[in-house]
């Protein structure tokens, strides 16, 4: 499949990208709604991941959403203990989550070190991609995730985007949808991920960045970098693919390239 194109879109700084990105989703999600009836969005984590939760929570367009009929996945998580506060869905529920009618039943929370498969990551990815393939398979659809309608990715300095780093295993993998990461570059060493094959599953995918030290990373993703060295350049959805930074992050972007929205 032919990757979509990329759109960059700047913003000023930190806080009125998390409140763009914020008033985006209610819009995408909106839409996505009245089309089929129901939305799914995949969450990420990090500072700006997080800040665009609690903006949505505080967006007077808030509850346009229908909050229970829509599926909320994670793109990755830290394989800790239910309610730690380093994990994804810890830090989604204090932003958003508990501030909004969502159906429990289509949170799809990753699993944690202390659920049922205990300390077993492998089995706890196995069973989340077990969680996809039932979800697609309830809407109809024949692949191994749900068609996201959007996925959001925080790039890492290092390039990383869910737990996929530059050049680990997680990163190489083709067929499987979920799987376990060990040995991470930042703490804690062992996650859960999508994999690309299942991010690019999604209609969109977003691409948050924001900050200086996240210029380079940015730079090297929109560039002719291949996805095993910078994993943040194999971000990308099927319909469309958006790249919306700061001023800071945008400040390295390759040459030639001009964004489409710089607000």
């Amino acid at each position: 499949m032919t990757p979509s194109p990329r759109t960059v879109v700047v913003h000023p700084d930190a806080d009125l990208l998390a409140k763009a990105t914020a008033a985006r989703l209610v819009t995408r999600l909106v839409d996505a709604q009245a089309a089929r009836g129901t939305a799914s969005l995949v969450l990420t984590g990090g500072g700006m991941g997080t800040a665009v939760l609690a903006e949505l929570a505080k967006a007077p367009a808030r509850d346009a959403v229908d909050w229970r009929r829509l599926d909320v996945w994670w793109g990755d998580e830290r394989f800790l203990p239910a309610g730690h506060p380093e994990r994804n869905e810890t830090g989604a529920r204090a932003a958003l989550l508990d501030h909004v009618a969502v159906d429990p039943a289509r949170v799809h929370a990753m699993p944690a070190s202390d659920g049922p498969d205990g300390d077993d990551v492998d089995g706890a990815a196995e069973r989340y991609a077990e969680e996809l393939r039932a979800s697609a398979a309830a809407l109809g659809e024949h692949g191994p995730v749900p068609e996201f309608d959007v996925t959001l990715v925080s790039v890492g300095p290092d390039t990383h985007i869910a737990s996929l780093f530059p050049e680990l295993p997680a990163v190489h993998e083709e067929d499987r949808p979920v799987v376990a990461v060990r040995g991470a570059p930042k703490p804690p060493p062992t996650r859960v991920t999508l994999t690309l094959p299942a991010i690019q599953a999604s209609h969109e995918v977003w691409v948050l960045g924001s900050g200086e030290a996240k210029a380079d990373a940015v730079r090297l993703a929109l560039g002719e970098a291949g996805p095993i060295q910078v994993p943040a350049a194999g971000a990308h959805g099927r319909a469309r693919t958006l790249f919306l930074l700061d001023r800071p992050a945008a400040a390295r972007l390759p040459a030639g390239l001009a964004p489409a929205g710089v607000v």
